[in-house]
């Protein structure tokens, strides 16, 4: 791996990071592809439409449906979902912890609990997790981590944070055991660290602390945007980021709307994941720079102008022609129609849409920075994205 900051702006910065599998210029969006599909019918193709860097797949999905070992015989996940660009794999931790119910047990040696999908038993530790990832041959993996509630106390979070540190620890060792075995699909392999310690400032520090010391390659901060506000999770990155290594990839886990991105670019981070484009998409609420939209509202029934005019999405632009212009996109009245009518093409429409819409807002983040305009172009962007969290524009 070779990551270079190409530019910097007060805390913010932007980089370019060469992997087994293609570069990747930061800040980035990373795709959630859960079950190595994006939800509202969006291929391969399409994400190489909308310009999507990096696509990001569930280990615990994947290795209770389908299974790793079955994907693993295909040569692994960029050829089994024929994606040819970087894929991270989140370790299965969070998963572990939100879908498993009252049967979970917390033990040293790792998790017991029963799958969502049948009940059947299941155990997954650090090693489990390294040996899942290394199935799917995905280019970063996440290490194997509890997610403890972020506003559990400080008897809950210690001993969660420590028992973290010591599987991270087991992680790197089993990572460095498999990448050096003959039939290791992806022998170059990275793994992130995740930082843990709820809305605590110290446990967080002394955390973060330890972490950088091992040398892995990206630092996440975790368990965030689970229940606090997002001023504590501000917070928590002005006084957490700080103490993770500046020439390493960091990364904020499950974040989030595109005024947390700005926020959180703003503080250091140059790695992002969230379902909530295609989620929102699949519901008919769509993004745009003056604010969300629910097509389902009624003053869009005679709307003839594309979701955001201006927007070079597929959907709104149209497809491109052989001489570089665009035929005509859909109109807001056409895909409130499809939506109405529950047609799949409405949902798949309003998904391309927003995720055109975060991979469009980063690579305008990327070029701010680097062109020396990130205050001025942050600023602008923030007043108008206000409307998010109020309504519609």
């Amino acid at each position: 791996m070779k990551y270079e900051i190409v530019k910097t702006s007060g805390r913010a910065k932007s980089a370019h990071m060469e992997t087994v599998h293609g570069s990747i210029e930061t800040p980035v969006f990373m795709n959630v592809g859960t079950v190595a599909a994006i939800k509202g019918g969006v291929s391969t193709d399409d994400l190489h439409t909308i310009g999507t860097q990096v696509e990001l797949s569930n280990t615990y999905h994947l290795h209770v449906r389908t299974g790793d070992t079955l994907i693993k015989k295909f040569g692994g996940l960029h050829k089994f979902m024929k994606w040819d660009r970087p894929i991270l794999t989140d370790s299965g931790g969070f998963q572990v912890f939100s879908l498993a119910g009252t049967g979970r047990k917390i033990k040293e040696e790792g998790v017991y609990f029963s799958s969502h999908i049948d009940g059947r038993k299941i155990f997954m530790g650090p090693e489990e997790s390294m040996q899942i990832q290394s199935n799917l041959g995905s280019t970063i993996a996440m290490a194997f981590d509890e997610c403890p509630p972020a506003l559990a106390d400080r008897d809950y979070i210690l001993p969660s944070v420590e028992r973290t540190t010591r599987w991270l620890e087991r992680c790197k060792k089993e990572m460095a055991r498999l990448n050096s075995l003959p039939d290791t699909v992806n022998k170059e392999q990275l793994l992130f660290g995740i930082n843990q310690g709820g809305v605590i400032d110290d446990i967080r520090v002394q955390h973060a602390d330890i972490i950088s010391k091992m040398d892995l390659d990206g630092y996440a901060v975790g368990g965030l945007a689970v229940g606090e506000t997002h001023e504590q999770m501000y917070h928590i990155l002005d006084v957490v980021v700080p103490h993770l290594p500046k020439n390493k990839p960091t990364y904020l886990m499950g974040v989030g709307t595109p005024a947390n991105i700005i926020e959180a670019v703003d503080r250091g981070i140059d790695f992002f994941d969230c379902v909530y484009p295609s989620r929102n998409g699949r519901h008919g609420h769509v993004y745009t720079h003056k604010g969300k939209m629910n097509l389902f509202n009624q003053k869009y029934e005679l709307d003839e102008r594309p979701i955001e005019e201006g927007c070079k999405c597929p959907v709104c632009a149209g497809s491109k022609r052989a001489d570089g212009t665009y035929t005509g996109g859909y109109s807001r009245a056409y895909i409130r129609h499809l939506m109405k009518a529950k047609e799949m093409l409405g949902m798949r429409m309003c998904v391309l849409h927003n995720l055109y819409f975060y991979n469009h807002l980063t690579e305008e983040i990327r070029d701010a920075i680097r062109n020396d305009n990130w205050d001025s172009w942050k600023n602008e962007a923030l007043d108008k994205l206000g409307t998010y969290d109020r309504g519609e524009e």
